[in-house]
């Protein structure tokens, strides 16, 4: 399996990178779009890093326009949307897919893990009673799916899209992996 802290990404502002750059942090992986119902999420995922960055918590935030068209833009809009409507101070990178044939190494890498999703259960059956066809682990469920990695590299953690940046189940992850040596 290839190792995620290695795989190239590009930041929005077209610096090339990984996430090997955050080593011996916390990185939280999010898949995000502006035009999504969950997209309100930015909001506290500003605060989750506003608050615990000092600890050593990073979050890296992936555009991507894999459900439903609903990160449109382009790195330069993305980059000025989630800034002035959401003050986002964490990185955010280029807009890739993190689905199907075309998705990037990174996911890839991610979800091949066998990391098990936690709290799940209510988004996949909001999207059934929608009509739209539900992923296994394999692929990402939804904007807003997270990964935690810990400070050695490894994830720790996946959690379901509708799992919030206060949510209990996130936050005692994080802060178990931030006092780990």
């Amino acid at each position: 399996m290839t190792d995620p802290m290695t795989v190239p990404v590009k930041r929005a502002d077209g610096q090339e990178t990984t996430l090997g750059a955050f080593k011996g942090k916390v990185v939280l992986v999010v898949n995000v779009a502006s035009k999504c119902g969950l997209t309100k999420q930015y909001e506290g995922l500003e605060a989750l890093f506003e608050e615990k960055q000092d600890d050593g918590l990073v979050i890296a935030a992936f555009p991507a326009n894999n459900f439903k068209g609903q990160e449109p833009g382009t790195d330069a809009e993305i980059l000025e949307f989630c800034q002035l409507t959401y003050d986002v101070k964490f990185p955010i990178f280029s807009k890739i897919s993190v689905k199907g044939e075309d998705k990037h190494p990174l996911y890839q890498a991610l979800t091949a893990s066998g990391v098990p999703t936690t709290g799940d259960g209510p988004m996949k059956a909001l999207l059934r009673s929608k009509g739209m066809e539900v992923a296994d682990d394999t692929e990402i469920l939804w904007n807003f799916e997270k990964f935690l990695i810990g400070r050695d590299g490894e994830i720790k953690a996946r959690f379901a899209p509708d799992v919030t940046a206060d949510d209990v189940r996130l936050t005692s992850a994080i802060d178990k992996e931030l006092a780990a040596a």
